[in-house]
């Protein structure tokens, strides 16, 4: 039984950044269909477009990525030597929650932001690429919940890495 939590342990942060590389791949996919007919109309915005279809990919390159190396080089190597090699089984099924929790968070974050991202995107044309600015700061609300998800898991963790 040890040995099976402490695979569902291990399983957890991976998880989180193949959710959060879930989310980036369908922000993308928002904010370059609705960018890609702005560069069709004007290329002289596609660096615009590049910038905005590029902002989802914080969630899996930096966020998921953060929670999956503190996880796994930190706070499980710190459990497993604390009981022996082994993670209980309450252990395990807390870090296996938290990190669903951090790959939800960053899945709809980064997707969500990509639907910012693809509106502001598809208004630069009417624009004249006067909204840029503006989508960036709303699309940084989105990203707070990102780095809020990200935060709370490693939070959670350590917490968790303390129990008895």
């Amino acid at each position: 039984m040890s040995e099976a939590s402490t695979l569902i342990a291990t399983i957890g942060p991976g998880l989180a950044e193949g959710l959060a590389a879930i989310g980036t791949t369908l922000g993308i996919a928002a904010a370059t269909a609705s960018g890609i007919p702005t560069i069709a109309e004007n290329p002289g915005l596609r660096g615009r477009v590049f910038v905005l279809a590029f902002l989802p990919m914080t969630q899996t390159l930096v966020y998921g990525l953060t929670y999956m190396l503190i996880s796994y080089f930190m706070v499980i190597p710190g459990i497993t030597v604390k009981y022996g090699g082994v993670i209980p089984p309450h252990i395990a099924g807390a870090i296996l929650g938290i990190s669903l929790f951090v790959g939800f968070a960053e899945l709809f974050s980064a997707w969500k932001q990509g639907v910012v991202c693809g509106q502001v995107g598809a208004q630069l044309i009417k624009t004249r690429g006067g909204i840029f600015g503006t989508g960036i700061v709303l699309a940084a609300y989105e990203e707070l919940f990102g780095i809020l998800g990200m935060v709370f898991g490693i939070v959670m963790l350590f917490i968790v890495s303390a129990w008895p």
